[in-house]
């Protein structure tokens, strides 16, 4: 049955986003509405690459392709495990939502694709490397320090550099093996104060680091967030890399910030740039750029427009940035399409998509507390303005004290599915948007298969999660009360459909899905 509701929601996608009744002549803002911050972008000839944030998650560092600026698809993580560590393993009760690692800094270089990032939960800078930014291998080097939402750069003389920092910023040589900081050289400051041209009262002070070089000059690129105001880029100019640096104002609209330029074939430019958008996660914005007196100029009339003329219509996320999967392979396919990423390290031991097949398996390996410390929660991104997952779920061999299911996640939680207690399976809604998790309903369920749903509206950032369940995959039944999301920081990531399998008193059940359909 699971498969005939993903054929039908294939078509209602095709409906909606692929063939829409009016096809709009034009690119719309938000570009991608769905989580994918910190941005970081090049294009190598006609082709467009980037790369973003996704911390704790497995694999990390997602690089995305594009031929229009518009229309994204996932190609490539930089690594399957960032580091085998407590907190990205999810062991001995640690974790590292809202860490792991973080903005990114992508180049193509002689040949070669680099794709920096850095991790507060290690300490260390990462450098991945490859010829095949599509297939791999990847290269990894890493190294101490950490260096904060670093720019890497290659400069014409041969010498690399990474800019790093907040609010005071930082230029380090490296070696030209990229294995760390150049021996016999020690970093400088580049900018004592580099949120001064954001004004007064500052909150954030600048960070995130993007570095070009246009026509001989240098620009650097920073977000800050004054406080009472929003998100602002500033901009630095300079002959040297080394400074001295003139800053200014770059734009201050939204809060859509913090990114970089990045120019077309037809030699047309745009800031890419990205908005907090509650729930939904951080969503890209691209912004016209014109060049006045050697400075560019972002934005139409200093404002972020809705639609750009110059760039295509979008086809949709999927099956691009999200998509529906039945679970089926075939003999060359991958494990997991690129669409999915694991919530923390997963032990591959206890997940399968071959001990039946069309259907993922998890079973559970050890005791657990709590949702957010469980093992191989399989995820991906919420989008908007609304969107749903739908699946089928075989409960036939829980044991005693299991819970699976069908999860919203962030650290306010929401989650529809079954617990397994006193040798009776109850189909439950737990609502996490308080200080503690809280059952709001539970039902019986006598069948072995149930089919879950969860629905999200981040439009005009109302927020609002609902679940529901089904015995036929036809007829479809609300179950308990509506979770308000809310993007926290302590997590720092948009919603995710999660689907999680975990035991509360012994080991050994599993819970398998047939597919996982996701839709408007």
């Amino acid at each position: 049955m699971i498969k005939t509701i993903l054929t039908n929601l294939a078509l209602v996608t095709t409906l909606l986003i692929v063939q829409p009744l009016t096809t709009p002549a034009q690119a719309t803002n938000p570009i991608i509405y769905a989580d994918v911050p910190d941005l970081s972008m090049i294009r190598v000839g006609d082709t467009y690459y980037m790369s973003s944030t996704t911390m704790h998650m497995s694999p990390g560092v997602p690089i995305m392709k594009s031929k229009d600026l518009v229309n994204w698809q996932i190609v490539s993580y930089c690594y399957d495990v960032l580091d085998s560590v407590d907190a990205l393993n999810l062991d001995n009760g640690k974790f590292a939502y809202g860490s792991g690692s973080w903005a990114s800094s992508i180049r193509y270089h002689k040949g070669t694709f680099y794709v920096s990032t850095f991790a507060g939960t290690t300490g260390k800078t990462y450098i991945y490397t490859t010829k095949n930014i599509e297939k791999g291998p990847w290269k990894k080097i890493s190294f101490k320090p950490m260096m904060h939402d670093h720019s890497l750069f290659f400069d014409d003389d041969g010498k690399v550099y990474m800019i790093y920092g907040g609010g005071r910023l930082m230029i380090a040589e490296l070696e030209a093996d990229l294995t760390g900081i150049k021996a016999g050289t020690t970093p400088q400051v580049l900018i004592e104060d580099a949120s001064k041209p954001g004004g007064p009262n500052m909150g954030l002070k600048a960070e995130g680091s993007q570095l070009f070089k246009e026509n001989g000059k240098y620009y650097l690129f920073n977000i800050c967030w004054p406080r009472g105001g929003m998100r602002t880029v500033t901009i630095h100019r300079a002959d040297k890399i080394t400074g001295p640096y003139e800053g200014r104002l770059g734009f201050q609209d939204k809060g859509v910030a913090q990114g970089g330029l990045i120019s077309t074939p037809k030699g047309d430019w745009y800031a890419y740039l990205f908005r907090d958008y509650g729930a939904v996660g951080r969503i890209p914005y691209w912004v016209p750029v014109q060049w006045v007196d050697g400075w560019p100029v972002i934005g139409v009339d200093g404002k972020v427009p809705d639609t750009l003329a110059k760039l295509p219509a979008s086809k949709g996320l999927m099956p691009g940035i999200v998509a529906s999967d039945d679970f089926n392979r075939k003999k060359n396919d991958r494990a997991l399409p690129l669409v999915w990423q694991w919530n923390h390290n997963p032990d591959n031991a206890n997940w399968s998509l071959a001990a039946r097949k069309g259907w993922l398996r998890i079973t559970t390996g050890r005791v657990d507390t709590s949702l957010l410390l469980v093992k191989n929660m399989l995820t991906q991104r919420t989008f908007g303005p609304t969107s749903a997952a739908s699946t089928l779920m075989d409960v036939s061999n829980m044991k005693e004290g299991d819970c699976a299911g069908l999860a919203l996640l962030q650290k306010k939680f929401g989650w529809v599915g079954v617990k397994m207690e006193g040798g009776k399976k109850w189909l439950v809604m737990i609502n996490g948007d308080k200080t503690a998790p809280v059952e709001v309903e539970r039902v019986p369920l006598t069948a072995n298969t149930v089919y879950l749903k969860a629905d999200c509206d981040f439009r005009d950032r109302t927020d609002k999660g609902t679940f529901s369940y089904s015995l036929d995959g036809q007829s479809w039944t609300h179950i308990g009360n509506i979770l308000q999301m809310e993007y926290t920081l302590p997590h720092f990531m948009g919603y995710r459909f999660g689907l999680f399998n975990w035991a509360t008193k012994s080991t050994g059940g599993w819970v398998e899905w047939d597919g996982m359909g996701l839709s408007k």
